[in-house]
């Protein structure tokens, strides 16, 4: 660019010194051959410095405002259905992305990964949980990955607390009498369910998710709450007025038993035979982490054998559940679509997160929230 500039000028000396008239024809073929130099030389640099991102996303009925504001910045190609995008068509049409935009839905894996190329530099999912992509693989080749972590607490806490009272009250028992006809009159110890006042209701996992579950289940008035945590968190717990406990006594005495941890090697099938014989014949068990914590064959023999009393389950494996799967069949199971979230501003605002998330790892800044 500079170089051109140093042409025109010389040019405009010469034609000084010559006495050439500005308005002449000479003069005039002077400054359009810089004209065009100049113009020329801003496109290649335009081409070089502005050429938007590629962005691949992953199905096309995430909230708008994280769609549009990656349109602003990058070049977007999605797979344009609502459902998740099938295997096949994902490995396509990732080749040369520079960040995708994902769910707990889709896998990314060595073979992904290496289908995207090097351009890859950022993988965003709109979740809390990351377990479906391979972190040890994308730390090694540099990307970058980010999640929605806090934005889901009250959401997923609030529906914790709902599915718990749903199972407990037999709420989905009843209002199946209501519509076959099986309400009669009313009957004193028909569709009677247990309470949470007076019970011992156990948390496992006490992060942000089981933190808030303990503060809305405390004005139900429960005669303790307690919890299992990996980590030592007696302030905490002394804050909130619960109990930290050993994960055996956990099982062994609490009515009301929520999974509210992360899913990782360590909780992987952890809830299986062994845990359920030890609960309380009477205890409720609530799920609303991930499905892969509960050994789920060993769940339904636990509810049929009377092991246990019943189940509240917003996620399974796998999702969504097949409907011949014999959860489906037991009058004491609660089973959700994986909504602990669905609230619509929580949606939205993860939506957000996830496209700041991207934008911000293309920039080479700070993540709002990054793994």
């Amino acid at each position: 660019m500079n170089s051109v500039f140093r042409q025109l000028s010389a040019a405009l000396s010469s034609a000084s010194f010559r006495g050439i008239n500005v308005q002449s024809r000479q003069f005039q073929r002077i400054i359009t051959v810089a004209s065009r130099a100049v113009t020329a030389q801003t496109n290649r640099n335009y081409c070089c410095f502005e050429m938007k991102p590629k962005v691949y996303v992953t199905r096309n009925d995430y909230a708008r405002i994280g769609l549009d504001l990656l349109r602003e910045e990058c070049d977007i190609s999605l797979w344009d259905e609502a459902y998740p995008v099938p295997r096949d068509e994902f490995l396509k049409n990732v080749a040369g992305k520079d960040a995708i935009y994902c769910s707990l839905n889709d896998r990314i894996d060595k073979e992904l990964l290496d289908q995207a190329g090097p351009n890859l530099k950022v993988i965003s999912t709109i979740s809390v949980g990351y377990d479906h992509i391979d972190v040890k693989e994308c730390k090694q080749r540099g990307i970058r990955i980010g999640y929605t972590p806090d934005v889901l607490t009250d959401a997923t806490a609030e529906l914790t607390v709902a599915l718990l009272l749903a199972t407990a009250r037999r709420l989905f028992e009843a209002n199946k009498q209501v519509h076959t006809g099986g309400w009669k009159s009313w009957s004193p110890m028909w569709m009677c369910g247990k309470g949470v006042k007076s019970s011992i209701v156990g948390i496992f996992g006490f992060g942000r998710i089981g933190q808030e579950v303990a503060k809305r289940l405390a004005p139900f008035k429960p005669s303790r709450i307690q919890f299992t945590s990996r980590t030592d968190k007696f302030l905490t717990a002394e804050d909130l007025g619960v109990t930290q406990v050993p994960f055996d006594e956990l099982v062994e005495t609490s009515d009301f038993l929520i999974i509210a941890c992360s899913y990782n090697i360590e909780t992987a099938n952890l809830f299986n035979d062994a845990v359920f014989s030890r609960m309380k014949p009477s205890a409720i068990l609530i799920n609303t982490s991930r499905g892969g914590v509960v050994e789920q064959h060993d769940l339904i023999h636990a509810l049929r054998a009377g092991k246990i009393q019943a189940a509240g389950l917003d996620v399974t494996t796998p999702e969504p559940l097949p409907l011949d799967n014999p959860l489906l069949t037991l009058p004491n199971v609660v089973v959700l679509p994986h909504i602990g979230s669905a609230d619509i501003e929580t949606r939205i605002e993860m939506s957000r997160i996830t496209a700041c998330n991207i934008l911000a790892g293309l920039k080479g800044v700070k993540m709002l929230s990054e793994v």
